[in-house]
């Protein structure tokens, strides 16, 4: 993997990880990429917190003391944050859940999969894990959830890192409508994300989540295409559960919440895409003005919805500054004031 196999991991060492996935990928014959080496290294390190909501999967990388926490878009998991976490991870101890309904968590029957359920969800889990604090990075419905999260929970949250996602004023976004009128007829899964598991070339389309969701449609690679559908299209009662998250986001979770944010003590910083075809520039001007502690805006003009995962490096500057980490010191050691950042 690129630069470190992740460093640390508290399951074991990255080393014997890092050697047994490059075994088993050279063994299936596969072309020996950075994301088939993920992949594999992904399921070995994969770990389930037990939680009054289900078993919350969730990768957790680095030993340092702060604790940074990655929520991913929809229908993605955390496998998303993949390079993110490789630049990070020397300054943050990064935790990376799947939501419930979504990636690997198997979720309790009949569970509650909205927005408020996921936060209490993320709540436990970080219990779970008896971690009192963290600084989000959040994208996409994953930005929803880290405002509810803020709102509910200041004291929780030393940053905030938001890429496009919904915001008050446009929650849920047009583009989402038709999809989530398909999900209450329950076809979304079935004719929307199984045919691009099948057909990967069709993901990477104009019309797939390639050409939709990524400025360079040709990012999304097998294995991420993989990694995000497969579980997702498991079973029946799996598709069944990606209906009800999509439907989950019809009524607008952020309505009200303006005041509260604009009270919020949390600094935050927006990168946004502002090629993206789902959520406008708007909301990015709207949570820029609205955050009381806002560190303003910084454009990416190329990117669209999913571009984190295509330029994970913006990501780690961005959020190395917001946490005014020194290079030079990473370790728990070192006193940082996250937030003063400019």
């Amino acid at each position: 993997m690129r630069r470190r196999e992740f460093i640390k991991i508290t399951a074991g060492t990255i080393a014997t990880a890092s050697l047994a996935s490059l075994s088993a990928v050279a063994a299936s014959g596969k072309a020996i990429t950075v994301d088939a080496l993920q992949l594999d290294l992904y399921r070995r390190v994969r770990r389930y917190a037990k939680t009054p909501f289900g078993d919350i999967a969730y990768i957790d990388v680095g030993s340092v003391r702060r604790v940074a926490l990655l929520l991913h878009g929809f229908p993605l998991n955390s496998f998303q944050w993949r390079d993110v976490i490789d630049r990070v991870c020397m300054y943050r101890r990064c935790i990376a859940p799947d939501f419930l309904a979504m990636g690997y968590t198997r979720t309790n029957d009949g569970q509650d999969v909205g927005p408020e359920s996921q936060v209490a969800m993320l709540v436990s889990l970080l219990d779970t894990l008896a971690i009192s604090s963290v600084d989000i990075i959040a994208s996409d419905s994953g930005g929803a959830i880290a405002q509810l999260f803020v709102v509910k929970h200041p004291e929780r949250v030393r940053t905030l890192l938001l890429t496009n996602c919904d915001s008050e004023i446009e929650s849920p976004p047009n583009a989402l409508l038709p999809v989530i009128e398909l999900a209450k007829q329950g076809k979304y899964a079935d004719q929307w994300l199984a045919p691009w598991l099948a057909n990967k070339a069709l993901a990477r389309s104009k019309d797939g989540i390639g050409g939709l969701c990524y400025s360079d449609p040709t990012k999304p690679t097998d294995e991420a295409i993989e990694m995000y559908f497969a579980p997702l299209l498991a079973s029946s009662d799996r598709k069944a559960l990606v209906e009800r998250y999509v439907i989950a986001l019809e009524r607008n979770p952020l309505s009200g919440i303006e005041q509260d944010l604009k009270r919020s003590t949390v600094a935050a910083r927006i990168v946004w895409g502002m090629a993206d075809t789902i959520f406008s520039a708007a909301s990015a001007e709207y949570l820029d003005r609205t955050f009381g502690k806002s560190r303003g805006i910084r454009r990416v003009e190329s990117g669209k919805l999913f571009w984190p995962e295509e330029y994970p490096a913006i990501i780690s500057e961005e959020a190395l500054e917001l946490w005014n980490v020194s290079l030079l010191c990473p370790d728990s050691q070192c006193e940082e004031s996250p937030g003063l950042a400019t």
